[in-house]
């Protein structure tokens, strides 16, 4: 069987005079499986001295006119892999990358996470569509793998591909593993495209890493109590803010959430910088 979007070992079956057509080996049907077993390569790229039954590795993509074909040109991303791709141009139907063959690969709209115009660079997937056409995907999602070399507690570095109301963030750590900031992180809702510097906060059974984008809950605590420290003085000392103020208030006043205000003020006391009443808060 021939895979399409796949470097694979092809035999060289018959010659025409358009080129070599090359045949696969008796393998169990997958994505991307022709329903043919010969794909065309053409003349101007058939090595010199190939006959018949020589083995050739070829990439199979489809050409102008949506046939199979091979090529000795092995793209940087294959079915089940991702990679950085620029974009050569945005049309009506998506945006078409540059990926080292003759026919570009299209990014559909549907596929896109954030707006992106020619020139950018995009990491995607690739996959078969209805159509039986080689399209790439920013939902990569399926592609990252879970085999992250990371434990909680470190800093990681990643791609946020694509962000969904009812679950948060979601990332590509080093471009290449699966990583998720939950919502209940996020202070506002993120851009697709940027780069993050996170804190891995779990590591899931799976290999799937949780993160966080603030610092450990100490030096958070630390940073939210100067915040507070900083607002009581402009106000004279004393605010009308205590753990049973509206979470929304709390947020509005000093961006942060009523948890890390609780600890910060927590905190503060300890430290016999302030004191709490049942009317808010002032310095000592």
């Amino acid at each position: 069987m021939i895979i399409l979007g796949k470097t694979q070992d092809l035999t060289a079956n018959r010659e025409t005079q358009f080129g070599w057509y090359l045949s696969g080996p008796n393998i169990p049907e997958t994505e991307g499986t022709l329903d043919t077993n010969e794909v065309l390569l053409p003349r101007a790229l058939v090595p010199e001295g190939l006959k018949k039954g020589d083995t050739v590795r070829v990439f199979v993509s489809r050409d102008s006119e949506d046939r199979p074909v091979a090529t000795l040109d092995v793209p940087p991303l294959e079915l089940g892999g991702i990679a950085r791709l620029t974009v050569k141009s945005v049309t009506k139907i998506g945006a078409f990358l540059d990926w080292g063959l003759a026919k570009d690969l299209l990014l559909p709209y549907r596929e896109q996470t954030h707006t992106i115009k020619e020139g950018d660079s995009v990491l995607v997937g690739l996959y078969v569509d209805k159509s039986g056409r080689l399209c790439a995907t920013e939902r990569i999602y399926p592609y990252l793998s879970t085999e992250a070399p990371y434990e909680k507690g470190a800093w990681v570095d990643g791609l946020l591909y694509e962000y969904v109301p009812n679950f948060g963030a979601f990332v590509a750590v080093d471009e290449c593993f699966s990583g998720l900031i939950p919502k209940k992180e996020l202070a506002s809702e993120p851009e697709a495209g940027v780069t993050v510097h996170a804190r891995v906060t779990k590591k899931q059974p799976d290999g799937k890493l949780e993160l966080s984008l603030n610092d450990v809950a100490s030096r958070r605590m630390d940073s939210d109590g100067e915040i507070i420290l900083a607002k009581l003085k402009e106000a004279g000392g004393f605010l009308p803010f205590n753990d049973k103020t509206d979470p929304e208030l709390i947020k509005i006043e000093f961006n942060m959430s009523k948890n890390a205000f609780k600890r910060a003020i927590g905190g503060l006391y300890k430290e016999r910088k302030i004191e709490i009443t049942e009317k808010g808060i002032k310095t000592v």
